[in-house]
């Protein structure tokens, strides 16, 4: 199940950059370029069920592998700003918090921070 959980987070953390990428295109078209909305349009209600996923992801993660708070709060809170997600997962991945086989660096008590 941890593995899971870690499979998971990583795929929404990359899905989740990519639809902010899609929305920021679009958004640059729309405002910045005078052109067409369609790709607001398309790409908000896409980065709208990303990011809700994400956030289910990072919970269930957080829940899984026994984060710490301030890591589990850390991972929501880098679905916020654009391409934050995979910043997270890249900086948690080389800490050894998605590792499931570490039981001793679970909630990232035995690892730097």
């Amino acid at each position: 199940m941890p593995a899971r959980a870690v499979t998971l987070f990583r795929v929404a953390a990359f899905a989740e950059a990519l639809s902010w990428a899609g929305l920021l295109v679009g958004m640059l078209f729309k405002y910045a370029l005078g052109g067409s909305e369609i790709g607001v349009q398309v790409f908000g209600p896409i980065h709208g069920v990303v990011f809700i996923g994400y956030m289910a992801a990072a919970l269930y993660a957080w829940t899984t592998l026994g984060w710490r708070q301030w890591v589990g709060v850390t991972a929501l809170a880098a679905g916020i700003p654009p391409f934050t997600s995979v910043a997270f997962e890249w900086w948690a991945r080389r800490r050894g918090l998605l590792d499931p086989s570490r039981p001793d660096g679970v909630d990232g008590s035995a690892l730097p921070v």
